[in-house]
């Protein structure tokens, strides 16, 4: 295995051990690192999580493809805003400011912690999610069989969770895990309410994912297209596309300007947005697309969004 001159020697011996190191340990100590339960390298890992996930190797001295750019600027493009741009709480004064409350999805309460909660308060039907990670998202629907110790059970767990450690993005660090409390938004014209991400570059949205039957992960379905909705031959390994195709959402104009705005001067961030009765609504932002350690397919689009992403100078 050649580990490359350049890499500390520090770095360098780690790896060398995971290598030789039986397949059971490495599960415990990949486990252990990406839970932040061991002090373990950034680039080391960031590395071998790439592996894991995309089978090739990741190439930091040169790299080309999106998700080596986008595994380039986790450790070497820090950006101190980038932190309350991912923290759903805080990320509201700026689409305030920069778009409008109005684009906002109103917030219910705010808690530092699940026993901080009041139910009999909340209306019949609420979203819970945290403020500082992907995917605790608990839905309820009718409060009279409302599964209380289920939604306790995946809250607390996530609040204990530093998302950074799962795939070293570097602005979920330092954000404070707090629990937020929304309406349910129901659309009266779709049974399932797609989820619109514009991928921008240098402030111009170039693709769009669209995810559908968000229901779980098993039921999900998603569609890449260009600015012009025209659907693209994307494929990805977790989602499968979607066989129909995305209806165009009537503010798609109004997506793309706020998109512009939210990105401008930012070397790549994704915006999501969704819409509600033909109500637009800011989502979040993201500045690694699926962590940066999934692969589209074909193989060329890992190059034709790279050569889109322009690096940034160093920050560390």
């Amino acid at each position: 295995m050649k580990i490359g001159k350049i890499i500390p020697r520090s770095v360098k011996n780690l790896i060398l051990r995971i290598v030789r190191i039986p397949e059971r340990i490495k599960v415990k100590i990949y486990r252990a690192a990406a839970n932040g339960k061991i002090p373990f390298p950034d680039k080391a890992y960031i590395k071998w999580n790439y592996k894991i996930h995309t089978g090739d190797s990741l190439n930091l001295k040169s790299p080309s493809t999106f998700q080596e750019k986008l595994s380039w600027m986790k450790l070497h493009y820090h950006i101190p805003l980038h932190s309350k741009m991912v923290d759903k709480y805080a990320v509201r004064d700026i689409i305030k400011e920069k778009i409008g409350e109005e684009y906002l999805v109103p917030l219910l309460g705010v808690y530092d912690s699940f026993d901080d909660i009041n139910f009999d308060s909340l209306p019949n039907q609420f979203v819970l999610k945290c403020s500082h990670d992907s995917g605790s998202v608990v839905i309820c629907k009718d409060k009279s069989i409302f599964d209380f110790n289920y939604a306790k059970k995946t809250i607390v767990s996530h609040m204990k969770v530093n998302h950074f450690y799962r795939s070293r993005e570097w602005p979920y660090k330092n954000v404070k895990p707090r629990i937020l409390c929304e309406p349910y938004l129901k659309d009266d014209n779709a049974v399932d309410r797609p989820d619109y991400k514009f991928l921008c570059f240098n402030g111009e949205p170039k693709i769009i994912m669209v995810l559908t039957d968000r229901g779980s992960e098993d039921t999900q379905k998603m569609n890449y297209y260009n600015m012009n909705w025209e659907l693209l031959p994307i494929t990805e390994k977790i989602y499968p596309n979607n066989p129909l195709p995305d209806k165009k959402p009537e503010c798609f104009d109004q997506m793309i300007e706020f998109s512009k705005i939210l990105s401008n001067g930012i070397p790549f961030v994704r915006v999501d947005f969704t819409s509600v009765n033909g109500k637009l609504y800011f989502g979040e932002l993201t500045f690694y697309h699926n962590g940066a350690q999934r692969k589209l397919f074909p193989l060329e689009w890992n190059r034709i969004m790279g050569d889109w992403l322009t690096l940034p100078s160093k920050t560390n």
